[in-house]
């Protein structure tokens, strides 16, 4: 008797999933991007080069800008003459850090709501030329102020990670879903690698290269401009590339027909054959708790990175005597290229299997659990010398940036697939916002315990940098603590 009933059933459903397939067929509009891209999905195959592409370039627009100031940061507060000695500099650096990330925490929802309503594609247009206004404008700063101010307007008009995140995830097939989050983390991460590389150098341009610039040039007078002009003119180049790009924002609302209501039917029918309940997707993103809980788990990890960022470039800067490397500009730009290099090859590579084998939150956990005794390395690393100590410092910053990169991936694939599209701009703005916030304090906290490091040196409890990634760790532990059950709840797409 039952399987007569579990032939129907199947037969029942089969029916109903054919019927859904052909009513869908029928909701194009004709005139609406959004549909286009749709359709394009369907009938594109193989791997889509061309949109990672446009992925990548967007996003190391915007990510280079950000961390590209710490090689010549320590340097730059030095030129401007308000630190009185050099313990008080980290203090300084970590205002300068936190404007971009205030002016993006004050923004973000904003933008995320333009996205919604009026396009991906003229947000992302809007991103990338202030990009290239404001940080040119950074580089040429004569005064702290004048520093704060320019990187606060960069931040306030810093619209395109969140929006091309969900821009990815619109653009790519769904087998193609972990690959998109990949390549947005990590073009993120490898901006966050060149950035600093690019300052590391090219600040200073007339000090390292006489023969090249001379003193009275503007890149003599205005010793930071170069990086920061540099990624000017990239952000241009991507500009104009991005106007060949398609918006992927349907232009018009479902029409409330019958064939609708049968879709709804058929979608409540399916889940409750299936056992599964939805979330309510079209509620409140406030009240949408895989949304919300993974967003506090990426925040979380995303201060971590900031601090670690800031951290680690005063550090290698920082003379000896108070336990740091003593290292150049050109020191810690080698290093930062050589963890992008690492960094782009795990991401490319192996991150999407990974992903595929351990699913986003278990990924996360592991790549965690690695990045605590890697860190706690650090102090120790530095007690070496000569080609030991810059391969050993090498390997371990490969390590720590492929780990953080990979843990943040985890939790945007998680954000992504716990919204629709009516409301990815949005949820990403959300998570923009938060994010920001956190990483508004990072930069501030990181240093005034720098700073606090630098002065107990001699401390018998965790001195010097042993302070620094001591706390480096116990946000790792903090973000990775709330990956379990019953604070991360996740959903299935």
């Amino acid at each position: 008797m039952g399987f007569p009933c579990g032939g129907f059933e199947f037969g029942t459903w089969k029916m109903a999933k054919e019927y859904k397939e052909a009513l869908l067929e029928k909701h194009y509009h004709e005139g609406c991007p959004g549909c286009k891209v749709e359709k394009m999905k369907e009938v594109r195959r193989g791997y889509p080069y061309l949109e990672l592409s446009f992925i990548w370039i967007v996003i190391l627009s915007t990510s280079l800008p950000i961390s590209s100031l710490y090689p010549f940061l320590y340097y730059m507060i030095e030129d401007f003459g308000v630190a009185k000695t050099e313990k008080d500099i980290g203090y300084y650096a970590g205002f300068i850090a936190c404007a971009f990330m205030f002016g993006r925490a004050l923004t973000s929802i904003f933008w995320g709501i333009m996205a919604d309503r009026y396009g991906r594609k003229p947000i992302i247009l809007l991103g990338t030329v202030t990009i290239a206004v404001f940080n040119a404008l950074f580089g040429m700063s004569t005064n702290i102020w004048m520093a704060i101010a320019t990187r606060f307007m960069l931040g306030s008009f810093n619209c395109l990670l969140g929006t091309m995140k969900a821009y990815a995830t619109e653009i790519f097939r769904e087998e193609y879903q972990a690959t998109a989050m990949s390549a947005v983390s990590t073009a993120w991460g490898i901006g966050l690698i060149i950035g600093p590389a690019l300052g590391g150098f090219l600040a200073q341009p007339a000090d390292k290269y006489p023969s090249v610039f001379s003193k009275e040039s503007i890149f003599g007078r205005f010793r930071y401009a170069l990086p920061c002009f540099t990624i000017s003119a990239f952000a241009l180049v991507v500009t104009a590339l991005c106007c060949f790009i398609p918006e992927t924002l349907h232009n018009h609302k479902l029409d409330n027909t019958s064939d609708d209501d049968s879709i709804e039917v058929l979608e409540a029918a399916s889940l409750e054959s299936t056992g599964k309940t939805g979330n309510n997707k079209k509620g409140s993103l406030l009240k949408n708790w895989p949304l919300m809980s993974s967003i506090l788990v990426y925040c979380v990890l995303c201060l971590h990175d900031t601090a670690y960022s800031e951290i680690f470039a005063l550090w290698a800067n920082s003379p000896s005597k108070y336990g740091g490397l003593g290292y150049s500009t050109n020191h810690v730009g080698t290093i930062l290229t050589i963890s992008g290099l690492g960094l782009f090859a795990f991401q490319v590579i192996l991150y999407p299997s990974a992903e595929r084998l351990l699913g986003a939150v278990l990924l996360t956990r592991l790549a965690g659990a690695l990045m605590i005794p890697v860190q706690l390395s650090y102090p120790f690393i530095a007690h070496l010398s000569g080609v030991s100590r810059s391969i050993l410092l090498s390997f371990a910053s490969i390590l720590v940036n492929v780990f953080s990169v990979s843990a943040i991936t985890g939790m945007v694939i998680l954000q992504n697939r716990a919204v629709d599209q009516h409301q990815r701009g949005a949820a990403n703005g959300l998570a923009m916002t938060s994010m920001s916030l956190f990483k508004t304090v990072g930069p501030v906290g990181a240093g005034i315990l720098f700073s606090w490091s630098e002065r107990r040196k001699d401390a018998a409890f965790l001195p010097g940098p042993h302070m620094l990634f001591f706390f480096l760790n116990l946000m790792v532990i903090v973000g990775v603590s709330l990956t379990f059950k019953p604070f991360l709840v996740t959903t299935r797409r």
